[in-house]
């Protein structure tokens, strides 16, 4: 039975879903909606997810929204070692999950990047413009000491020396930074991370259109991290 993958490659949301996928060989099928023409707005898709975002798996007749419960449940359908069993290591990793998904996506994603990346998101004057990217930098700059210093430090990963799923998400997020050019400057540890995780055989071609969307802004000025 085929698995599919409703996904945009420059969703945010969508890459670390694709990546683990891809990365893992699992049987899963993309099936691109193409938000730049306002197909998740449409009622065919409106109907397989009434919030109209990206992704959505798709297996049978079952089906999930939300790409942090999309990875659980991957790698626990395909009985993939990157969500552990063991009661207190997944707890730790659902820990980081919701760390990144709460605190640090709001104010790193909708905060600082998507007010500066898309004019959706650009709010109505300059004054709540500014405010809100100020308000979003200086948030996102606590939130990375807490990722450099908590969750990572000496670890190879964030939840210990070995990969699970809240890499794979952590990383993605984390990563779309660089589009606005964040460079993570003071944070060796968040730099390290980054760097293996951009050794997966898979993550440029996952991130390849992010990249080029990043290229196409290269002369705009961003408040960065």
């Amino acid at each position: 039975m085929t698995v599919k993958l409703y996904m945009h490659p420059v969703s945010t949301a969508s890459r670390p879903v694709w990546l683990y996928a891809a990365e893992n060989k699992l049987p899963v099928t993309n099936q691109i909606v193409d938000l730049m023409k306002g197909e998740h707005l449409q009622a065919e898709y409106t109907q397989i997810n009434p919030s109209q975002q990206v992704p959505t798996l798709e297996d049978g007749d079952f089906r999930l929204t939300e790409s942090s419960a999309i990875l659980k449940y991957l790698a626990t359908r395909f009985e993939k070692p990157h969500y552990p069993r063991d009661l207190k290591a997944r707890a730790k990793v659902d820990e980081a999950m919701d760390w990144i998904n709460t605190g640090f996506y709001r104010d790193f994603g909708y905060g600082l990047l998507y007010p500066q990346m898309f004019p959706t998101h650009k709010r109505p004057t300059d004054d709540q413009q500014q405010g809100v990217i100020a308000w979003g930098k200086s948030k996102t700059q606590k939130w990375l000491r807490v990722l450099d210093s908590h969750f990572l430090g000496s670890n190879a990963y964030m939840c210990g020396s070995e990969i699970t799923i809240a890499d794979y998400f952590g990383a993605c997020v984390v990563a779309t930074g660089e589009i606005i050019r964040c460079h993570f400057e003071g944070l060796p540890n968040v730099q390290r991370w980054l760097g293996s995780m951009k050794k997966l055989s898979t993550w440029n071609q996952v991130h390849e259109v992010a990249a080029g969307f990043g290229g196409s802004m290269k002369d705009k000025q961003f408040e960065t991290v």
